[in-house]
């Protein structure tokens, strides 16, 4: 009879793999960083013109569809450039940056590690609009994001990471989560 390892805890493996990347509990304790769990369910809400796919939960589907309804009807575009994200994505992008030398606390201001990003939730959207680079603080200066700021809350959505936030991140203007208890 085989005798066989029982398997991580979700928490115990987000601790295996920040280890990997050398981001210690202490950092992300210091940073007050709240821990998100993958979601249990996901859909596929859009997919763009390239064919990528962009899973969110199945009510953040419905409030994305709606809120960008909206948004058309008044004459702003918006265009969803991520959703979820897994926890193994994740590792690629803290990977990615600490490849090209970034220290950790430089990319912890730019990225969430992984267990720690609101897109594994599957409720985080990076939000643009045409003409404008995408997750580039630029997004603050257009008519959609003017448009999010005044319509956004009444389709569930709210700024993660406003100016100066409590979390250490950069202003993401781009950055919307589907939290209806919040809004």
């Amino acid at each position: 009879m085989k005798h066989e390892l029982p398997s991580l805890s979700y928490q115990d493996r987000i601790h295996q793999e920040l280890d990997k990347l050398g981001i210690s509990l202490e950092l992300i304790s210091a940073k007050k960083l709240p821990f998100y769990a993958e979601a249990d369910e996901l859909t596929v809400a859009e997919t763009d013109a390239n064919g990528r796919e962009f899973q969110m939960t199945p009510a953040t589907a419905d409030a994305w569809h709606a809120m960008k309804q909206a948004a058309a009807d008044d004459g702003i575009v918006l265009e969803v450039v991520s959703a979820f994200r897994s926890i193994e994505r994740q590792i690629e992008i803290i990977q990615y940056k600490l490849e090209r030398y970034m220290p950790i606390e430089k990319i912890l201001t730019l990225s969430a590690p992984p267990g720690y990003s609101e897109h594994h939730t599957g409720r985080a959207i990076d939000i643009n609009t045409p003409g404008c680079m995408a997750t580039e603080e630029e997004f603050h200066d257009t008519a959609a994001y003017r448009w999010l700021c005044t319509h956004a809350g009444r389709f569930g959505f709210t700024l993660s990471y406003p100016r100066d936030n409590q979390l250490g991140f950069i202003y993401e203007p781009w950055h919307w989560c589907y939290q209806p208890d919040q809004a």
